[in-house]
C-alpha cells in the first residue's frame, strides 16, 4: 500500500530515511491510528532536522511557533 520495497521500509524503520508526506495518512489507516497524530510527530521530525546542530534552535522555534499562532489568529 505504501508502494515501497523492504529495503525502504527497513530503512525507515531504522530512522534512515523519512516517510514522505503523502505516505502518512496511508500508514495511518494500516496502522489504525491517528493521521493526524502521526502527521504531527512527522513534521516534528522535519522540523528537527531542520534545527537540530542549530545554536539557537529553541528561540528559533519559539519565534516560529509565535508566528503561525498569529498568523492563525488572522484566519
Amino acid at each position: 500500500m505504501l508502494e515501497m520495497d523492504t529495503a525502504q521500509l527497513s530503512k525507515i524503520e531504522k530512522g534512515l530515511r523519512q516517510l514522505k508526506r503523502e505516505q502518512i495518512p496511508i500508514l495511518a489507516e494500516i496502522l489504525k491510528a491517528s493521521s493526524d497524530e502521526l502527521m504531527t510527530l512527522w513534521l516534528a521530525d522535519q522540523i528537527y532536522e531542520v534545527v537540530k546542530d542549530e545554536k539557537m534552535a529553541n528561540q528559533a522555534m519559539q519565534v516560529a511557533e509565535k508566528k503561525i499562532n498569529l498568523k492563525q489568529r488572522k484566519k
